[in-house]
């Protein structure tokens, strides 16, 4: 082999060489590490430790603090850093609104009772509590119950138009709407061998121009319920007569809403 070949193939070897300690270099070279993401900024939370359900007094150990995300927290969340003896202060208060276990307690779900009753506190400041008597053919078949909203219906005698024809009639006007159901007094009664929970008493939420109307109606005639919606039952007030009843002297009667010449609807 010619001298001149010998070092070629030595150059080429040597070459080889060097290539292949840098490829061998390069595959032990660590990528790039990303930047560590910054901690989770969170917060302590007042949240319910159990299921608390309208009229439970609350217990020390229904409640307590959870690690909550800071960014999630809303404005209406109680935090242990704005107050942190919140836990004594809701012990004895009254649920208002049903919570369930791990969600975040909030001031406007319960009501500190301070020794008042259970229907005192869970009404809304200047709403009163109006019951009514009751039963299945004048309640929505007995399927109506508490935080249901109904219309309260007044049937009556209508005697301008049994002066004119002289045939007994009656009529039926719908006096108030939305109103909230506050309770249901319920009792087990047996019916042809089968026990059925029949409605005695519902108590009504109502502002108290609509208490006197709904108490006047009962004595003019048979007032009845019936059941709304929950797609029909948005608006948080009642509706109905503004004012309360309207005494129209030429019917001799009661009438209701803005105007004697017909009903509120």
């Amino acid at each position: 082999m010619k001298r001149s070949r010998i070092i070629v193939l030595v150059i080429a070897l040597a070459a080889g060489a060097v290539a292949a300690m840098l490829a061998s270099g390069n595959r032990k070279t660590e990528a790039p590490k990303e930047p560590a993401a910054p901690p989770l900024a969170t917060v302590d939370v007042l949240v319910a430790k159990a299921d608390l359900g309208t009229g439970q007094v609350v217990g020390e150990g229904d409640i307590g603090w959870q690690t909550w995300p800071a960014a999630s927290a809303g404005s209406n969340f109680i935090k242990k850093t704005d107050r942190p003896d919140a836990i004594k202060d809701f012990v004895g208060a009254v649920v208002r609104v049903p919570m369930a276990a791990g969600e975040p307690v909030r001031d406007s779900k319960v009501v500190m009772a301070k020794g008042g009753g259970f229907m005192a506190a869970i009404l809304p400041r200047g709403m009163r509590a109006i019951a009514v008597d009751i039963a299945p053919d004048s309640s929505a078949g007995g399927f109506i119950l508490p935080n249901d909203h109904v219309d309260v219906l007044l049937t009556r005698r209508d005697k301008a138009a049994e002066k004119t024809t002289g045939i007994e009639k009656y009529v039926t006007e719908t006096i108030l709407k939305n109103v909230r159901v506050l309770a249901v007094d319920q009792a087990v009664e047996e019916k042809e061998g089968q026990k059925v929970v029949v409605g005695k008493t519902a108590t009504l939420e109502l502002d108290p121009d609509q208490a006197e109307t709904l108490a006047l109606s009962r004595q003019i005639g048979t007032v009845s319920l019936t059941l709304r919606s929950l797609l029909d039952s948005q608006s948080p007030t009642p509706e109905g007569v503004e004012h309360g009843p309207i005494v129209d002297t030429r019917l001799n009667t009661v009438r209701y809403g803005v105007s004697t010449q017909s009903s509120a609807r």
